[in-house]
């Protein structure tokens, strides 16, 4: 968990689940839907989209947004969990296992069970006020 606070008051958090068993090239399609969306539009999608990467995703946004609300209640500020941003999202590449599986003629091929480390960061959008400076 990392939450942090600048002089300006806008909130960030991350949260990160590691080793999770999906290739990061699909959970890489994923993430790309909800980078730079608010929080409730992106939990919408990752709980109606068809992609099995989107179950781990999902997990770690709520991870990110609890991280958010934890870091609010500890400072004593206002939570508004609908003024949440996801400013960053990405997929980094995990220990990739491997095994072997065997082929014709007595050979033997490698299969590669790849991993992926999921990283989640929400940050509060500050409010603009209408006919503020430009």
């Amino acid at each position: 968990m990392s939450t942090t606070i600048n002089e300006g008051s806008t909130m960030e958090a991350k949260a990160q689940a590691r080793f999770v068993r999906v290739t990061p090239m699909k959970a890489r399609r994923v993430v790309d839907l909800i980078r730079g969306k608010r929080v409730p539009e992106a939990v919408a999608l990752m709980r109606f989209a068809p992609q099995s990467a989107s179950e781990p995703v999902l997990k770690v946004l709520n991870s990110a947004v609890a991280n958010a609300r934890f870091s609010a209640d500890q400072t004593g500020t206002a939570f508004d969990e609908t003024a949440l941003v996801v400013s960053a999202a990405y997929v980094d590449e995990g220990p990739t296992m491997k095994r072997f599986r065997p082929r014709a003629q007595g050979r033997a091929s490698r299969i590669n069970k790849r991993t992926s480390h999921i990283t989640v960061k929400v940050s509060a959008v500050p409010t603009t006020t209408k006919g503020g400076a430009r």
